[in-house]
C-alpha cells in the first residue's frame, strides 16, 4: 500500500468545505444591497447562512474531523474577503483525522499555527518528527497506530504537550523508557500508555516519576499489569498520580500501598491465575430411557469432566480439589482416548496442592502456541455436578500470557465411556474359559452380582465446548466470573464416540465371546452401534427414573467457571506470596 500524508487527507477535507462556492465566497449569488439585474438571483446573508445549517440543506455537512470547520463556512458566507490560505489553516484549532491510512506527517501541518489538538488514531503512521508538529500543540492522540518506537518523537516534542496517546502501539523496548521523563515532556499532564508491550515496571514507574506535572496515567493492558504488584506498585511509586486506569486513588488506597515501592524482593515478572470449574448442570442423563432387555455385559458406566486449554509456557500449576484424585494434565494434541492412569478415589475434606511444571513433558506439541489441556477429575453422572476444582496457574511469561488473554480460551465437557466385562476364570476341571464366561452370561441377577468385573479403557466424547472470553482481565478487572452456556444436548452423544473407539468402522452384532476376544476396541464399537445403553448396575444408589421428573426437556447445559488474576491489596501481601517461596 502506497504512502498517504496527512497534508493530502488535509486538503481534500478543505475542498470539500466550498468555501469559495456557493453558498460560500464572494459570487454573483451576494446581494450587495445596490439592487441590479442580477436581483433576482441573489440571496441575502441570513440565508445562504440557513442553507449551511438548515439539515435539510443539500449545502450542509456534518464535519466531524474539526468542529471549526461548520464555523469556517459561515466566516466564508459573512466575511468572504479574509479567506486566504494562511487564514484558512491558521483558523483550526483541533484536527480529527481517524482511519485514513495516513502514514506521513509531512511538515505541511505547521501551517496550522494556532493548532491546539490533533488526533491522529488508527492511521498506519510508524514514525513521527517533532519537528513537523505546531508548537503550539498541548493534545496529540496517535493510539492504534504502528509506532515502534518514540524515536524523533521526543527530540524536542510540543513544549506546551499536555495529553499524549500513545495507546495500542508497538512501544516498550528500554530506549522507549528512557525518553518518558520530565525533560521531554515538562507540561505533561495526562499519559496514556495503554495495551502497549512494556515489561518491566520498575524501570517505567522510575522514569514516569520525573515528569513533573503527570496527574492522570492509563497503563491497563501491558503484560507487567497482569502481576500482583500491579496497581499497587505504581499508586506508591507515583505519590503525585490522582488518576490511574480511568480510576480515583482514593486515600485510604494510597495507605494501604505505602511502602510496596520500596520493598527490593518485590518481583514483578510473574502472574497468578487461578481457573475455578464449578457446577455443572442439565447434562442429559446417559442412561435415561435404558433397554430393559439389553444383553447383561458389557456394564456400562459414564462419568464427565470438564477441561480447557491453557496457557503453558513456562508456567506452574497447581491443583487443590476436594477430591484425592491426582491431577491431570494431557498436552494439546494428545490422544484424548488414552489411558492418563488417575484413578478417583472417594472424597476427603483435606485440601491437595499438585505441582505440574508445564513448561516440561508435552512442550514439544504445544511450542507453537504454548497451550496445554487441563481437565478435572472424571464425576458420575448427575444432574447437577459439582466439580470443585481450582487450577492456578504462575506464568512467567507476560507477554505471551497476555496474547492468550486477548484470545481468550475453550471450555469442553468431555464424557467418559467405560465396558466393563466378567473377568476370565482360570481354566478348572476341563472347563474352558469361554465356557465359564456363558455360563456367567446366563446367570441370574444374584449370580451377577458376586462377578468381577474388568473395565475396558475409558472411551472419551467430546459433549460440547464454548468460548471464555478474558479480554476484561486485561482492561483492569481482577477476576471474570462465566456461565458457559453449551446449549441443549442430545441425550446419548454416545454414537458420536463409534469413530473414535472403532477404527475399522464394522458395526456388526457380534457374539460376546468374540467381541472380548477382540478387546476394548470391539467391545467400544459394539456399545456404540446399540440405540439405548444398558441401564443396569451403572447407579450406585441412584436410578435415572427419579431424575426423569425433574429435568425439564430442553434445557441447556451450563458450567460454572472463573479465572481470577491475584492482586495484592496490601503491602503486607508481598512477602508470602512471591514465587520464591511458592
Amino acid at each position: 500500500m502506497s504512502s498517504v500524508a496527512l497534508s493530502a487527507v488535509l486538503d481534500k477535507h478543505i475542498r470539500r468545505l466550498c468555501l469559495d462556492q456557493f453558498p460560500c465566497g464572494k459570487g454573483i449569488w451576494r446581494k450587495d444591497g445596490n439592487g441590479g439585474e442580477a436581483e433576482a438571483v441573489t440571496q441575502d446573508t441570513d440565508t445562504l447562512l440557513d442553507l449551511l445549517s438548515c439539515p435539510h440543506s443539500p449545502w450542509h455537512h456534518d464535519e466531524p474531523w474539526s468542529p471549526q470547520a461548520a464555523a469556517l463556512q459561515r466566516v466564508a458566507v459573512m466575511e468572504p474577503e479574509r479567506l486566504d490560505a494562511d487564514f484558512v489553516c491558521s483558523y483550526f484549532r483541533k484536527l480529527r483525522i481517524v482511519d485514513k491510512d495516513v502514514s506521513v506527517i509531512d511538515n505541511y501541518l505547521l501551517k496550522f499555527c494556532n493548532l491546539q489538538e490533533l488526533v491522529l488514531s488508527a492511521n498506519r503512521i510508524c514514525e513521527i518528527s517533532a519537528e513537523n508538529l505546531p508548537r503550539t500543540l498541548k493534545v496529540l492522540e496517535l493510539r492504534a497506530n504502528r509506532l515502534c518506537t518514540l524515536g524523533r518523537l521526543a527530540i524536542s516534542p510540543p513544549p506546551r504537550l499536555q495529553y499524549l496517546g500513545l495507546a495500542a502501539n508497538h512501544l516498550g523496548s528500554h530506549r522507549d523508557v528512557s525518553q518518558l521523563t520530565g525533560k521531554q515532556w515538562p507540561e505533561l499532564v495526562c499519559l496514556d500508555l495503554s495495551e502497549c508491550d512494556f515489561q518491566e515496571q520498575r524501570p517505567l514507574l522510575k522514569a514516569l516519576g520525573t515528569l513533573p506535572c503527570l496527574r492522570t496515567l492509563v497503563l491497563e493492558g501491558n503484560p507487567f499489569t497482569l502481576a500482583p504488584s500491579y496497581p499497587g506498585f505504581a499508586v506508591d511509586a507515583l505519590p503525585r498520580l490522582s488518576y490511574l486506569d480511568a480510576a480515583w486513588i482514593a486515600p485510604e488506597e494510597r495507605h494501604r500501598y505505602r511502602g510496596m515501592a520500596t520493598m527490593s524482593h518485590l518481583l514483578v515478572d510473574w502472574a497468578s491465575a487461578t481457573v475455578h470449574v464449578g457446577m455443572m448442570r442439565s447434562v442429559p442423563d446417559p442412561l435415561l430411557d435404558g433397554d430393559p432387555d439389553a444383553p447383561e455385559f458389557p456394564v456400562i458406566n459414564y462419568s464427565y469432566k470438564i477441561s480447557f486449554v491453557f496457557f503453558s509456557h513456562q508456567t506452574t500449576v497447581y491443583r487443590e480439589v476436594v477430591s484425592s484424585a491426582p491431577a491431570k494434565r494431557q498436552s494439546q494434541g494428545q490422544d484424548q482416548g488414552q489411558d492418563q492412569g488417575a484413578e478417583q478415589t472417594q472424597k476427603k475434606s483435606v485440601k491437595l496442592t499438585v505441582v505440574v511444571n508445564a513448561a516440561d513433558g508435552g512442550q514439544e506439541k504445544a511450542s507453537a502456541s504454548f497451550e496445554s489441556r487441563y481437565s478435572t477429575s472424571p464425576q458420575q453422572w448427575a444432574y447437577c455436578v459439582d466439580f470443585g476444582d481450582v487450577l492456578t496457574f504462575v506464568v512467567r511469561d507476560l507477554s505471551g500470557f497476555k496474547r492468550f488473554l486477548q484470545q481468550g480460551f475453550r471450555v469442553s465437557i468431555e464424557q467418559e465411556k467405560i465396558l466393563s466385562w466378567p473377568a476370565e476364570p482360570s481354566d478348572v476341571n476341563g472347563e474352558g474359559a469361554a465356557d465359564k464366561k456363558g455360563k456367567k452370561a446366563k446367570g441370574k441377577d444374584k449370580q451377577k452380582k458376586s462377578v468381577e468385573l474388568v473395565a475396558d479403557p475409558p472411551v472419551t466424547t467430546v459433549v460440547a465446548s464454548s468460548h471464555v472470553s478474558l479480554q476484561v482481565l486485561l482492561c483492569g478487572r481482577p477476576r471474570v466470573d462465566v456461565l458457559c452456556d453449551f446449549g441443549s444436548l442430545h441425550k446419548d452423544p454416545v454414537t458420536e464416540s463409534s469413530s473414535i473407539t472403532d477404527e475399522s468402522g464394522t458395526t456388526d452384532n457380534k457374539s460376546k465371546d468374540e467381541s472380548k476376544k477382540k478387546g476394548g476396541t470391539a467391545g467400544g464399537g459394539r456399545a456404540g452401534n446399540k440405540k439405548t445403553p444398558n441401564a443396569k448396575g451403572t447407579r450406585q444408589g441412584q436410578g435415572s427414573e427419579e431424575h426423569d421428573a425433574d429435568t425439564p426437556g430442553a434445557e441447556t447445559a451450563t458450567v460454572e467457571l472463573s479465572v481470577e488474576l491475584k492482586k495484592w491489596r496490601h503491602s503486607s501481601e508481598v512477602a508470602p506470596l512471591t514465587p520464591a517461596n511458592s
